[in-house]
């Protein structure tokens, strides 16, 4: 089993009374299909990219899952396989003027799509239960060991779909995911922003948990980056979509909430080129200081007081925010040369940050350098951020028309 991460020792305070929390955060991804790029991380997380798309959510990293599409779930009772079934995950899904069609051996989604099996509230969010005869199941393309990630489609619009499967024997995880599901759904059903992905619904079986969300084509900024070989994106688009990740947690924290897992991998790109906030699984209110996972999260993007397990704020976003400016700037991995856990041990033990180039904007260092000090107080709050970057935005700006000018008046004139 693992729990969020290796507990490596000579990092201040490690709980070592903590062995029995199960940390859901991080997405523990197994490939699937061709054409599926696949890095891992020491910590034990998976980063995977689609070739394009991507998904706003998170799946269970407790352990890892099988390739295998017959996963446990045929062995629930009343979930084998009847000559009768009506099974409607064969419901065409068009990508790219082509018509395919789910695995007919892919019991998650056979589950989720059996009327014979009821679909279940909510709780409180009734309104927010999907349709299923509304939605078309496209194929898996990553899976983890409690569950999977679909495309498809839902009213004809394109959606990321997650399932999770209910441990059959396994009552204390069971319970742990039920409050998991249910947080996340009340986190995106109260979530309304431009900046924030948006939720199109959940529902509900007696063995599995189902959310839908819309779909990125754009894929995530770190899968972005990695198409463009860690090439930097030209810096006016770097601080505008800076600008939509910090107003977007502006709005999250002025509703006292904390992300706690803010990174590239869970910033979504739209057609426009404008990012959302997505994988708000690991999102906690922010009184709840006590008792939450303190590992969670990923390291290269993780507070110094998260890694020693120390109580923390909606200050452990900022830090965050500081190193996904700091990718847009520089379209580098952080920490790159190094595993994460060496990352995590230089960051608190030895105050190391990336290094900022020295060609950068003095008011984007400015800001990257108060968002990742080691001192939350120093950190500005995210309506700060999004001022420092309006800023930067009219520098860049002016800068521009200003060379444009001055290239205008060095082209020699032509004589009559």
């Amino acid at each position: 089993m693992l729990e969020g991460g290796p507990k490596f020792a000579g990092i201040i305070d490690l709980n070592k009374n903590d062995n029995n929390y199960y940390d859901l955060s991080q997405g523990f991804y197994q490939k699937l299909g061709e054409g599926t790029n696949m890095s891992i991380d020491s910590v034990g997380s998976l980063q995977t990219s689609t070739g394009g798309g991507s998904v706003a959510m998170s799946i269970d990293n407790s352990s890892v899952g099988s390739n295998d599409s017959r996963t446990r779930i045929l062995n629930h009772q009343g979930l084998r396989r009847r000559a009768n079934d009506n099974y409607s995950v064969q419901h065409s899904v068009n990508r790219r003027g082509k018509v395919t069609h789910a695995l007919s051996d892919d019991a998650l989604a056979r589950a989720l799509m059996d009327s014979n099996t009821p679909t279940e509230g909510l709780e409180n969010f009734d309104d927010w239960t999907i349709d299923l005869r509304r939605l078309n199941m496209g194929d898996a393309f990553a899976q983890g060991a409690f569950g999977k990630l679909y495309r498809g489609t839902y009213n004809g619009e394109d959606v990321a779909i997650k399932i999770l499967e209910r441990p059959e024997n396994d009552l204390g995880r069971a319970q742990l995911m039920e409050t998991q599901f249910q947080q996340e759904v009340m986190m995106l059903a109260t979530l309304k922003h431009p900046n924030i992905v948006r939720f199109i619904g959940a529902c509900r079986k007696p063995m599995l948990w189902c959310i839908v969300t819309e779909y990125a084509k754009g894929g995530s900024v770190r899968q972005f980056l990695t198409r463009r070989s860690n090439r930097s994106v030209p810096l006016k688009l770097a601080v505008k979509q800076a600008l939509d990740v910090a107003r977007g947690m502006a709005y999250v924290h002025g509703l006292g909430l904390i992300h706690r897992d803010l990174k590239s991998d869970n910033l979504l790109i739209f057609a426009d080129k404008s990012i959302k906030i997505a994988d708000f699984g690991v999102a906690r209110i922010e009184v709840q200081t006590e008792g939450m996972t303190p590992e969670t999260g990923t390291y290269r993007w993780m507070a110094p007081e998260m890694i020693q397990h120390r109580p923390y704020t909606q200050k452990v976003d900022v830090y965050s925010f500081g190193i996904v400016l700091w990718e847009l700037i520089t379209g580098m991995l952080p920490f790159q040369n190094m595993t994460a856990v060496q990352a995590a041990f230089a960051v608190v033990n030895k105050g190391v940050r990336p290094i900022i180039p020295s060609d950068c904007l003095p008011v984007l260092s400015d800001i990257m350098t108060r968002c990742w000090d080691a001192n939350p107080d120093v950190r500005p709050p995210f309506m700060e951020v999004v001022r420092m970057l309006e800023n930067a935005e009219t520098e860049i700006m002016t800068t521009v028309r200003k060379a444009r000018f001055r290239c205008c008046m060095s082209q020699p004139r032509t004589m009559e």
